[in-house]
């Protein structure tokens, strides 16, 4: 069977990973846990979304599938969520899917439909339920759902079944430690402790296997991207191309006790959020695209620290593009982008602006200053003669009509570049995923 769990988090705590991991142990009883638990993150940009955004899918394969088995496991999840979840939060709403063997071959195709439209694009309520209604009048011994206040958790439980039902092409993993419970900042428990020269030494040690657990790009000290700050339950987070990296990791980390933890399939880190386009007049707001175009204005610094340039598709529209203050260094670059070069950029759309998340520098335009002409003579810089009259050298007499220019040398080069892990989007793919044939030119 499969299970998918949403929107049981809140901005104040909670967090719907602890709630499968809990779940992947108790289900035990009932079967056996398929693999990892799947994390699938959706879109990033939907406004009524808790925090990160994220769904959970289960896989049990079951000793038996009486009626009996399918009401405790459905009772089973249900009083869980009741239990964990943060009710008194507006934006907690959530909702649980189950799916029973039967009826997967049929499934198996729309519910990628589903998992895949979740991810890169917006999916309302009353699509979500409309699907289940069809789902369950096909398959009335196969298909349930629970759900609480308006439901809104159906829409990820139904992606994250369809991911796991379908699989994925590309996919990482995460190890996530939980707190005991009487430490979680929501029961008024005492400040994280994980040690920040042990994960420096599990990032050292494992790199490029895992990433993101460490960013360097800080302008005071390195930070520890992978261990959170809010009141939910989790102590730290490991992210890596394999569950053994992952484990590698993690056992390196000095922390406070740990209740338990899990390593959980993800689609994190791998783009799949993005759609490509080559027009500007194609994109739509909360939507994430890739686009190839020209820069044509130098960029500008807000009062808040945020770069914004204009980039213009290869049918001249144009488009606002925004590296904001939290990307630290990687404004830097785009403060280098001059009119005429040739850049990919990769981003979220939202206001009529791409929130940038890395960039790709094809080819870069030439650039000069003008300069008063050199003496033909004696090599010195010629002055002006007057209004309109030209350059001459005072000492040896000779003259120029119009100033030079000077090529600049300029202090980017092609290539990509990122925004730090502490800016990066959970989906966005970090440099560090990329071949080495992919980065080169």
């Amino acid at each position: 069977m499969l299970i998918g769990i949403d929107d049981t988090d809140s901005d104040a705590g909670m967090c719907t990973t602890y709630l499968a991991a809990l779940l992947a142990d108790e289900l035990k009883a009932f079967g056996t846990v398929d693999g990892f638990p799947y994390l699938i993150r959706l879109n990033p940009t939907v406004p009524y979304k808790t925090r990160g955004n994220a769904a959970l899918g289960l896989s049990v394969s079951l000793f038996d599938e009486t009626p009996e088995t399918k009401r405790e496991i459905i009772t089973l999840v249900a009083d869980k969520i009741h239990e964990y979840a943060d009710l008194s939060c507006e934006k907690t709403n959530p909702g649980a899917v189950f799916i029973f063997s039967g009826s997967y071959n049929s499934l198996r195709r729309p519910l990628g439909a589903v998992f895949k439209k979740a991810v890169t694009d917006v999916i309302e309520i009353e699509e979500a339920a409309a699907l289940l209604n069809q789902f369950e009048a096909e398959f009335p011994e196969d298909i349930f759902h629970f759900s609480l206040k308006n439901g809104r958790g159906l829409i990820g439980s139904l992606a994250a079944c369809g991911a796991v039902l379908s699989g994925s092409r590309d996919s990482t993993f995460e190890y996530l430690a939980y707190r005991l419970p009487k430490n979680w900042g929501s029961c008024g428990g005492p400040p994280r402790f994980v040690d920040f020269e042990s994960l420096i030494s599990a990032d050292r040690n494992t790199a490029p296997e895992t990433w993101d657990t460490v960013d360097y790009d800080k302008k005071t000290k390195p930070f520890p991207v992978c261990v959170p700050r809010g009141n939910d339950p989790v102590l730290f987070g490991i992210r890596g191309e394999s569950p053994e990296a992952v484990q590698k990791a993690a056992e390196s980390v000095i922390s406070e006790e740990i209740e338990r933890f899990q390593i959980f399939q993800t689609n994190q880190g791998t783009d799949a959020h993005l759609i490509f386009t080559d027009s500007v007049l194609e994109m739509r707001p909360l939507h994430s695209y890739i686009l190839e175009g020209t820069v044509c204005s130098k960029a500008e610094t807000t009062e808040g620290g945020h770069d914004i340039f204009k980039l213009k598709d290869s049918g001249g529209a144009l488009l606002e593009c925004a590296a904001y203050e939290p990307t630290g260094n990687f404004r830097h670059v785009i403060r280098e982008l001059i009119p005429g070069d040739k850049i990919r950029v990769y981003g979220s759309f939202k206001k009529e602006t791409l929130n940038l998340e890395k960039i790709k520098i094809l080819k870069l335009a030439g650039d000069f200053k003008l300069e008063n002409p050199a003496c033909s003579n004696c090599g010195k810089r010629m002055e002006s003669a007057g209004g309109g009259q030209g350059f001459r050298c005072k000492k040896c007499k000779t003259t120029a009509a119009d100033k030079i220019k000077t090529p600049v040398p300029r202090k980017i080069r092609a290539g990509y570049y990122e925004v730090p892990p502490s800016a990066r989007r959970h989906l966005s793919k970090p440099l560090i995923r990329y071949s080495k044939e992919a980065l080169e030119f």
